[in-house]
């Protein structure tokens, strides 16, 4: 009978060891570098900022790819419209180079950089994305294309080349959600 209190002592401290234990495994206390981390997290969620190495660029990554697009970037940054970019699609992007917008007057980029103009800045930049994936040849055969931003710009084909709102395709280039067109010319809404 001795050995029955022996055996409870046993289980007692086997349980307290057993709680003792299950206690030191507490979550950390949050430290300052953290929380920069999970306000940095916050602000860039979504698809545009999965990082993949292997599948085919979309569209967003392209633009990121190409030293002749750092000032698209800059603005669908500034407009926050990297989300729209990484969609499914298909979408088409008629991406206009640094040298497109370096032709606008003299301050325009700057100015619609600045957050109070964001609202404008997204809707120039909704202007260049319609939906689908049509290669330059196909959109000979289109006489307006219906933009994101719900106004039409119209193509024009002038031998073997095609325009979309004024601005010349200069290259394609395919994407896993759509298609690139690299365009020579910002191409600005119809004033409404």
């Amino acid at each position: 009978m001795k050995s029955q209190p022996k055996l409870k002592l046993l289980t007692y401290a086997f349980l307290a060891l057993f709680i003792g234990l299950s206690c030191k495994n507490e979550p950390k206390a949050a430290t300052e570098s953290t929380a920069v981390t999970d306000n940095q997290n916050l602000q860039e969620q979504g698809q545009a900022f999965v990082e993949d190495d292997v599948s085919t660029p979309n569209v967003l990554d392209i633009a990121i790819g190409s030293e002749d697009h750092s000032t698209l970037v800059a603005a669908v940054q500034a407009a926050n419209l990297e989300n729209v970019l990484v969609n499914a699609g298909p979408l088409m992007v008629f991406a206009p180079t640094n040298a497109a917008f370096d032709a606008l007057p003299e301050g325009t980029v700057e100015d619609l950089l600045k957050p109070e103009n964001k609202d404008a800045l997204a809707n120039i930049l909704k202007h260049h994305v319609t939906p689908g994936n049509y290669s330059k040849d196909f959109l000979k055969k289109f006489k307006k294309l219906g933009q994101a931003n719900d106004q039409n710009t119209t193509i024009e084909v002038k031998g073997d080349d095609v325009f979309v709102g004024g601005a010349k395709i200069i290259a394609s280039v395919p994407a896993s959600n759509g298609i690139v067109h690299v365009v020579d010319k910002v191409i600005l809404p119809p004033a409404e």
